[in-house]
């Protein structure tokens, strides 16, 4: 079943982790002191849907868990001092299987992603296939008819041809994850036609709307890919018929593959801060499901975003 809406989420993650008998995963939450981080676990660990594992400095985790009015009591501790060792700590719990899920708590992103990215922590899936790891946003927008995942406007920063085709099969597979048996995916830019020499993304974006029609997409699971569409004839269909363009995209996108990493998040920023959009957020790639959020995101993003990782991690 297809999740049109970030609230269906928890009950799909739930729903699937019943099915299987499975014990709800454990989540090692990196500097873990944060009143929406703490919200956060509370309602999944409400839902059934995670154990938390807290890492980070207790008296920091004891203040917000006062404030926020949350008894963890039950929930498992590690003591760790600063952020940038209860990041290299939790990823540690994770390869060693204290824990199935990592999360990112009162961190910096960089700090977070630079523990799970370390070579040693074998985290990375490696080169095989052209797998990267790369971060989606989902957003659901007031206005528009279903979700939409936004990839990549965190991590990889000016991703050339081969890195854009698998972030694409990256975002392909958490979108059949999300029940989309056919994900539709626009590669944007600022045209529709292809310029090489001012705009050198339309040629990606031409490139890789030819390897989906070549098959070379076809391992991730079956998708549309056109591009290259600017962003309002990808979400609007009256836009694209109003400039003629025939796609079988056009206005109907599930995914969105952003030319560089400030496209994205702008974009992702725009609609979250002035657009009024619900948003969650996954990096993808990794042997196990990354959960990367911003400190600035609500309780219900951040439990969204455990909910899409649980989804993820039950697909593994």
């Amino acid at each position: 079943m297809e999740i049109k809406k970030l609230d269906e989420l928890a009950a799909a993650a739930g729903k699937a982790l019943a099915g299987t008998g499975k014990n709800p995963p454990r989540i090692a939450v990196a500097a873990a002191g944060e009143g929406t981080i703490l919200s956060a676990l509370a309602e999944a660990g409400r839902l059934g849907l995670a154990r938390p594992l807290l890492v980070g400095d207790r008296r920091g985790i004891e203040k917000a868990a006062e404030e926020r009015g949350i008894d963890f009591s039950q929930w498992e501790l590690v003591q760790e001092d600063n952020a940038a060792a209860a990041a290299i700590r939790a990823v540690e719990l994770v390869r060693g299987g204290q824990a199935e899920l990592a999360m990112k708590g009162l961190v910096p992103s960089a700090v977070f992603l630079k523990a799970v990215l370390r070579k040693d922590m074998g985290f990375n899936r490696g080169t095989a296939g052209g797998s990267i790891v790369s971060h989606a946003g989902i957003i659901e927008v007031p206005g528009y008819h279903k979700l939409l995942m936004i990839s990549d406007g965190a991590l990889n920063i000016t991703p050339g041809l081969m890195e854009k085709a698998a972030i694409l099969r990256n975002a392909v597979g958490l979108a059949h994850t999300m029940g989309i048996s056919e994900p539709k995916a626009a590669i944007l830019a600022g045209v529709e036609t292809v310029n090489p020499e001012r705009m050198p993304c339309t040629v990606d974006a031409a490139i890789l709307t030819q390897m989906w029609r070549r098959g070379q997409f076809d391992e991730a699971g079956a998708c549309i890919v056109d591009g290259p569409l600017a962003l309002d004839n990808a979400v609007s269909a009256a836009a694209a018929k109003t400039k003629g363009i025939n796609s079988p995209v056009a206005g109907d996108a599930d995914i969105l593959i952003v030319p560089n990493i400030e496209a994205g998040n702008i974009l992702y920023k725009s609609l979250s801060c002035l657009g009024g959009a619900k948003t969650a957020g996954l990096i993808l790639g990794t042997r196990v499901p990354v959960i990367v959020t911003s400190r600035a995101d609500s309780a219900e993003t951040k439990t969204a975003s455990i909910a899409l990782a649980v989804l993820a991690w039950l697909r593994l």
